[in-house]
């Protein structure tokens, strides 16, 4: 069952109300993950040779029933499903991306660094979302006007907190991903001499950076959008933004090509205030 921070969001448009049943359904998925990893799962793999579990099926289960029977109008790209052929038509009146288990390899491993994401997309621009770390027992909340960092404590919200990007200093905090370090990345890091370098998985470095503790997050190596756009939306609700490498906004909803190439992502770069790349 869902946790009692749940509130009615029947209207795709109320953005307080999306961002309680987001923070819910994600903490229940967050549960379900937490109890797989207790007891162990077998790995499998899938055709583009990326690990997948119980886990991610059982969290994406729970995000697809719970979104249908709230926002059942409402197209959802969710990465299990869309890598089985599941892809809904998606128009610029909104449409949902989900990372049921965002840094798979991270749960295989026993890190902390996974997360669920669950985002709602209008026009292009990443609103509403919420991403997840079960793990660490934090939740990080966004949209137009409000970013917020939560303690999760027996499946409900205890505290929150609202959070901002911070002044970048000279030299940045720059996060990068441990699994995806690419020499174009390490080239980016080298620009800033003295730069402290933080390696964490996931979604997470664009909420490190949402709640002023890192400043750059460039990546520079194959990510999909269901990777992004909740950690995307947190960071532009704190002040920062995400652009491509010519500066422009990073934008979302299929692109060309076919089947899961509709939403791959170029390279990007997430940004703090007066965080120049």
């Amino acid at each position: 069952m869902l946790t009692e921070t749940l509130k009615p969001a029947h209207a795709p448009h109320d953005d307080g109300a999306l961002v309680a049943l987001f923070e819910a359904i994600a903490i229940e998925a967050g549960t379900a993950i937490m109890d797989v990893r207790e007891k162990g799962c077998a790995v499998e793999e899938k055709a583009d040779a990326s690990p997948v579990t119980i886990a991610d099926r059982a969290a994406e289960a729970i995000i697809l029933k719970q979104l249908a029977k709230e926002l059942g109008a409402t197209p959802c790209v969710s990465e299990e499903a869309a890598s089985g052929g599941v892809i809904p038509a998606c128009g610029e009146d909104g449409f949902l991306l989900v990372d049921p288990l965002d840094g798979t390899r991270e749960f295989i491993n026993q890190r902390p660094d996974f997360t669920v994401n669950i985002a709602l997309v209008r026009k292009g621009v990443p609103e509403v979302g919420v991403v997840y770390a079960p793990a660490r027992q934090t939740l990080w909340s966004g949209r137009p006007g409000s970013a917020e960092k939560a303690k999760i404590e027996d499946g409900r919200i205890i505290s929150r907190e609202a959070i901002q990007v911070r002044e970048a200093p000279n030299p940045p905090v720059i996060v990068a991903s441990r699994s995806h370090l690419t020499p174009e990345t390490e080239s980016f890091i080298a620009r800033y001499p003295g730069a402290t370098t933080v390696s964490v998985g996931s979604s997470l470095k664009f909420c490190l950076i949402a709640e002023g503790e890192a400043d750059l997050y460039p990546r520079f190596g194959p990510t999909m959008q269901w990777d992004t756009a909740a950690g995307d939306a947190v960071l532009r609700a704190a002040g920062g933004r995400t652009t491509h490498e010519d500066g422009s906004l990073l934008a979302y909803g299929p692109k060309k090509g076919e089947g899961l190439e509709q939403f791959r992502n170029p390279n990007f770069v997430a940004t703090g205030k007066a965080a120049k790349a």
